[in-house]
């Protein structure tokens, strides 16, 4: 028996597939991947498809094949860190072409919804998108309240790797840029800054006990955090000096998780003007 495959279908069906789904993954993770390598991801997802009908070969390596090629769109889509790290997104990736192509299964078995070969590709998207956008009211993982977490601060090439808290009772912000505000344990700041720092910052702050207080504040270059087998880096992030001790050695505000990459014009012009990490900044900030 004789078959006909038309490889531009064939692609932008699995380009397309595979694009829905990764956004999935994305969006039920830290959203770790860029526009950009999601794009990437999908059209190498796409291609690899077609090499076992290329190649050729026992039907178990082309298995294998067609395998390796939908987990190599992982580290093209997503910064791996870990095996941990990587068994999440696999996990994630499973569960989502799962539902995508079982829903697809069903609908495309429906009398009279499939034409021919090209109406028959593009209703499969039609449907694969209807999926995808019920999917998507679902896949959005809550971001987390209270939970324990690891932090890695990272200054002039200093790291330090710590036990942290993500608690909703932390809502301190930075004034200027209205920057979330994660607290650390003195000795956690002294290792990286030494006895003081540039770039100076009064954080306001109510507790119990206490009506109101000021904080020293300063800007961190980079945070890594993992959570839930998941790894996300932020960058400029303001850490506040806790007078007291803490357990868990830093206090991060959830906000930190959902605060929005542009912000507000006003907010990035503050940002330009203060965020200078410079002596002078540092005297002349607060």
């Amino acid at each position: 028996m004789r078959y006909e495959l038309y490889v531009d279908s064939l692609f932008l069906m699995n380009f397309v597939m595979n694009l829905y789904i990764l956004i999935l993954v994305n969006r039920s993770t830290l959203r770790t991947a860029t526009p950009g390598r999601l794009l990437a991801g999908a059209i190498v997802g796409g291609g690899g498809y077609l090499l076992p009908f290329i190649i050729g070969g026992p039907i178990p390596f082309r298995l294998l094949l067609g395998a390796a090629t939908a987990l190599g769109m992982l580290p093209i889509s997503f910064p791996i860190k870990g095996l941990k790290n990587f068994m999440k997104l696999v996990e994630k990736t499973l569960f989502f072409s799962f539902c995508i192509g079982g829903g697809m299964f069903f609908l495309l078995r429906i009398p009279g919804l499939t034409g021919g070969v090209r109406s028959g590709t593009f209703m499969a998207l039609g449907f694969g998108g209807v999926l995808f956008l019920f999917l998507q009211r679902f896949s959005e993982e809550p971001k987390p309240q209270q939970c324990i977490c690891r932090a890695t601060l990272i200054r002039d090439g200093a790291r330090v790797t710590v036990s942290a808290l993500i608690d909703s009772g932390n809502s301190l912000t930075e004034p200027i840029s209205g920057k979330a505000v994660s607290v650390v344990d003195e000795k956690v700041f002294k290792s990286l800054w030494g006895n003081g720092g540039q770039g100076y910052r009064a954080i306001p702050y109510h507790s119990i006990g206490k009506k109101r207080g000021i904080l020293e504040g300063y800007l961190l270059p980079e945070l890594c955090i993992e959570v839930n087998g998941m790894s996300k880096t932020f960058r400029d992030v303001y850490v506040a000096v806790s007078p007291e001790s803490i357990s868990v050695k830093m206090i991060i505000n959830p906000r930190l998780l959902t605060e929005e990459k542009g912000g507000s014009l006003k907010k990035r012009r503050n940002e330009r003007i203060y965020d200078i990490k410079s002596s002078d900044t540092g005297k002349n900030a607060v």
